[in-house]
């Protein structure tokens, strides 16, 4: 499996066309988010109807994926599966809006484990996107990717998916629930900080097995879950990860190195790249792209992570990914109040 390298620096487009003195002038760009000390973050913006990229920060720096490969096993079992069966739609709807992990496994486990994320790089061109190591097959939370591969996901789902697949998962995404299954809180990030209407899909990983304080919702919402969940049989057991035991690993800080991603690509793929992404347009706003490698070949393994992604703004317009990955040890609170700020940072560019 062929992957593109990183990109080192986003340039600035080479050649920009002056307006004339007769045209108004441009508005002021909103400034970026402010990033706190150890905190990564990896972000896009894409103006759907502009064609455009309105802001970004470290795109292809990889993240592990935590929750958000179930969007990439939501497609490939849909692209797979000419008819779903009744039990099957089941635990797409509370796997895509409730974040369930028990479902997750299950595809993960009949669609070949590492072999969906390999289909799907092939088949949505994905730069970044990477299954997880050898050694923890079962991991689907171990899934790698990028704010750039995430926003190519999106986009594939909106604009060449086949009509019955895109409806169905933006469909369950539209309606998230307040609380995964596992007890936690996922309307942080877009639901925190953006307007409705949104369709969006979190992840979250390193912050233990069951919350500090239980997320609990409202009746109307109680009852949704309620009849999601039996539909299918949840264990309980899976972890954050995306396996069926939880390993040691997950508690113990990995050496990590950072190396230079300058040396990776040129500058000249590198645009090439944007372009694919944005349309044919170039960002206004320069990036270094920083590589974080650990010793296990997993992204940030023994920082907590927590990431927000979806399709925000009237008629969703825009499509927003932020990949955080926070101090080890920190507790979920301060790391959600982080999430939520840079989120609402970011969406202040498209205003």
């Amino acid at each position: 499996m062929r992957v593109k390298p990183l990109i080192a620096v986003v340039p600035l487009a080479a050649g920009l066309l002056v307006a004339a003195s007769a045209s108004p002038p441009a508005a002021a760009a909103a400034a970026p988010p402010k990033i706190p000390a150890g905190t990564a973050a990896g972000y896009v913006l894409f103006d759907r109807q502009a064609g455009k990229i309105i802001a970004f920060r470290n795109v292809h720096r990889k993240f592990r994926s935590a929750s958000l490969s179930k969007i990439l096993i939501a497609i490939d079992f849909l692209e797979r599966t000419p008819k779903v069966t009744q039990a099957d739609a089941g635990l797409l709807r509370v796997m895509l809006r409730s974040s369930d992990d028990s479902a997750a496994t299950t595809f993960w486990n009949r669609g070949g484990k590492g072999k969906i994320v390999e289909r799907m790089v092939r088949k949505l061109r994905l730069a970044d996107t990477t299954p997880p190591p050898a050694t923890k097959p079962g991991f689907w939370g171990y899934v790698t990717l990028s704010a750039h591969d995430l926003v190519l996901t999106y986009r594939y789902l909106l604009d060449t998916a086949r009509p019955e697949v895109r409806d169905l998962i933006l469909g369950h995404l539209r309606r998230a629930t307040k609380c995964g299954t596992d007890g936690f809180d996922q309307s942080f990030g877009i639901p925190a900080a953006v307007p409705r209407p949104w369709a969006v899909k979190q992840g979250w990983s390193g912050f233990g097995t069951v919350p500090a304080v239980k997320c609990t919702t409202t009746a109307t919402n109680r009852t949704s879950r309620t009849s999601t969940a039996s539909t299918t049989s949840r264990t309980g057991t899976t972890s954050r990860t995306g396996t069926t035991s939880r390993t040691s690993a997950m508690s113990t800080m990995s050496a990590m190195s950072t190396m230079s991603a300058m040396s990776a690509m040129s500058a000249t793929s590198g645009r090439a790249a944007w372009r694919a992404l944005s349309g044919g347009q170039m960002a206004a706003q320069p990036s270094t792209i920083t590589a974080v490698a650990t010793t296990t070949g997993v992204p940030d393994l023994g920082r907590p992570v927590l990431h927000t992604s979806g399709l925000v703004g009237p008629k969703e317009r825009y499509i927003l990914v932020l990949l955080t990955a926070h101090p080890a040890g920190g507790r979920w609170n301060d790391s959600v109040k982080r999430t939520n700020r840079i989120t609402a940072g970011i969406y202040k560019a498209a205003m």
